[in-house]
């Protein structure tokens, strides 16, 4: 209940008026009895008002309102490398050079630099409130396994009959590395699909008299025998299993991570998982085969970002 505090000046005269009525007889009291209230000399003041109630503490934003005031971010800054990263707080865009990188609820983000990336990159914030943050990136270069052969590379190129074969393939690969999942295997630290001998490294490439041809997009994992089977590196979301093998790369899965990164797994034997079916780390996904355009059995494993090719054996530990 919420106390009133009346003026002492008005508290007086009220006293005062009623101690006058009540010197008035009552007719029907005689007046003998009637006898007259004497007035307070003084009243009492008032009690002070109550404090006011402390201010409530400053609570934080939410949002990127949160984050950092500059770029944070961590991996392997070197030619097929990768980072993951915050953005700044209150950033509307990010980029990476030209590339817009998208950013989850955190702010956070991935980003990835090409086999034949240059010497350095830069990461740029536009703020809410017009400033602008950059933070330049030193790319280190990698000593390639590069082969130099005597022989004039074969000329002519692929028949038309083959690019019949080969242009609706091209096109399901194209139309499955634009598809963009809400998985966050991008987040996650990557194991090994499966141990073995590695028969062929990403990057390497040879020279055909001074021509060169293309170079090795992925890792190559041989164990011996087909069948064997292997695991899902990361999270991710099925965005292609072929009905049937292809001509380069047989029977041929795509995982998409999220962020624009995917996988690639080639040559395999058999595909046990389906389009659009979520798969987690270490589940089952495959078995190793030599499918397509492959002299024995083995798994090629090759990762993109957007169009960026990108060294499997930066995102793994030693092979246990």
């Amino acid at each position: 209940m919420t106390r009133r505090h009346f003026p002492v000046r008005l508290l007086i005269g009220a006293i005062a008026t009623f101690a006058v009525a009540s010197c008035i007889p009552s007719p029907d009291v005689p007046d003998a009895v009637v006898q007259p209230v004497p007035a307070p000399v003084s009243a009492s003041p008032p009690p002070s008002p109550a404090p006011p109630p402390p201010a409530p503490e400053p609570q934080p934003n939410s949002g990127l309102a949160r984050g950092p005031t500059t770029f944070v971010f961590e991996g392997e800054t070197t030619q097929g490398g990768w980072i993951r990263g915050q953005a700044p707080a209150g950033a509307v865009t990010v980029r990476l050079d030209e590339q817009a990188l998208v950013l989850d609820e955190e702010g956070r983000f991935f980003a990835a630099f090409d086999r034949d990336a240059g010497a350095r990159a830069t990461l740029r914030a536009d703020l809410a409130d017009g400033r602008t943050i950059e933070s330049p990136i030193a790319i280190a270069p990698r000593d390639w396994n590069i082969e130099h052969v005597n022989v004039a590379r074969r000329s002519g190129g692929p028949s038309e009959a083959f690019m019949k074969i080969r242009r609706p393939e091209l096109a399901q690969i194209v139309a499955a590395r634009a598809i963009e999942s809400e998985s966050d295997g991008w987040r996650q630290d990557f194991i090994w699909p499966v141990t073995g001998r590695i028969s062929g490294r990403f990057g390497s490439q040879r020279i055909y008299r001074g021509e060169p041809g293309s170079y090795h997009s992925g890792l190559d994992i041989a164990t011996g025998e087909s069948g064997t089977p292997f695991v899902a590196p990361a999270d991710g979301v099925v965005v292609l299993a072929t009905e049937r093998p292809f001509s380069l790369e047989g029977n041929l899965l795509i995982i998409d991570h999220g962020q624009g990164l995917n996988s690639a797994f080639l040559h395999m034997s058999r595909i046990a998982v389906e389009e659009g079916q979520e798969v987690r780390r270490g589940q089952h996904i495959g078995n190793i085969g030599s499918s397509g355009r492959a002299t024995g059995p083995h798994l090629h494993w090759s990762l993109k970002w957007r169009d960026f090719r990108l060294d499997p054996l930066l995102f793994l530990g030693p092979m246990p």
